[in-house]
């Protein structure tokens, strides 16, 4: 079996300062945590910006160069910038930071969805900051838009222009397919870095079932040509890492997608959760990809060859 790549993402735009003290805020604890992360045993550092006045998600290019370059100076590790941004973001301010950081690696959803974590509010009794509980229950109304023209113009703007390669985000059984489309108009090309998402209300959910059917499909859809890889939000985050990792996948934990590191038991720190994940593959007899090998398997441009 090839070694798994653990990628972290480490802040997110999903969940919001009441919900957990260690979230991180500024640039300063972004980019602690995120080289943190990287020490624990991360190769992949998936990275989104937040206002460091309230910690509402930004694309603020600026506040990206604030931690960008120190990552970059403190390990070896692939960042990857999102292009999902945030809840109301228009493309183009979600392109904005990666077209000026020209990364190695972004993240790319693969289709427009409902995208509802409306939920997560009533679980919240007290409010640091205004904007928090509208943010979260407007997305009952809410869709997350990646039209097919879309996702080509970002390939477009960043991957053909500068050679960023994509994890794509698959938060069901169409955004396969939708994927398997574009690679079969050459629009993308292998090896793919496929995110397959469970858990989100909107999106396929959390269930055993679903992880074997997702994985089945992108086999019979991309054979040989992607790298397959999971994430589950919140406490499904480590039974389906682990079991991707039984299965010969590779694992995405962090902040951004669960804030949990056991039951009833609270994530400090990414690291944590990086250790944690490390720290059970491992003992399965499954072996951790350095970000050089990282690098190797998905055929990126490398470090040297970005904008920050």
């Amino acid at each position: 079996m090839a070694k798994i790549i653990i990628s972290c993402a480490v802040t997110g735009a999903i969940h919001t300062p009441s919900m957990s003290e260690y979230l991180p805020i500024t640039p300063q604890q972004i980019a602690e945590q995120a080289i943190a992360a990287a020490e624990a045993g991360a190769a992949i550092l998936h990275l989104h910006a937040r206002n460091p006045e309230d910690g509402s998600p930004t694309p603020d290019p600026a506040v990206f160069m604030q931690f960008l370059p120190v990552i970059k100076q403190s390990t070896d590790a692939v960042v990857n910038i999102t292009t999902g941004g945030g809840l109301g973001m228009t493309l183009d301010e979600r392109l904005a930071a990666p077209l000026l950081a020209k990364p190695e690696m972004c993240s790319l959803n693969m289709g427009s969805m409902n995208f509802n974590i409306a939920p997560s509010a009533a679980r919240v009794k007290t409010w640091k900051h205004a904007w928090e509980k509208p943010y979260l229950e407007n997305t009952t109304n809410y869709i997350f838009r990646n039209t097919f023209q879309d996702i080509e113009q970002v390939v477009e703007r960043l991957g053909k222009t500068h050679g960023t390669r994509f994890e794509f985000e698959c938060y069901d059984v169409g955004h396969l397919y939708n994927l398997a489309h574009m690679l079969d108009r050459g629009v993308v090309e292998g090896p793919l870095f496929v995110q397959t998402i469970f858990g989100i209300l909107g999106g396929i959910g959390a269930e055993p079932r679903n992880l074997m059917f997702m994985k089945e499909t992108a086999d019979r859809l991309f054979g040989d040509q992607y790298v397959w890889s999971v994430l589950a939000a919140g406490r499904h985050q480590m039974p389906f890492t682990t079991m991707a990792g039984m299965l010969g996948g590779n694992v995405r934990v962090g902040l951004e997608d669960s804030l949990w590191l056991g039951k009833g038991v609270a994530a400090k720190s990414n690291a944590e959760q990086v250790a944690k994940i490390r720290r059970i593959l491992e003992e399965l007899s499954l072996e951790i990809a350095t970000p050089a090998e990282a690098r190797q398997m998905l055929a990126l441009k490398g470090g040297d060859m970005v904008g920050f």
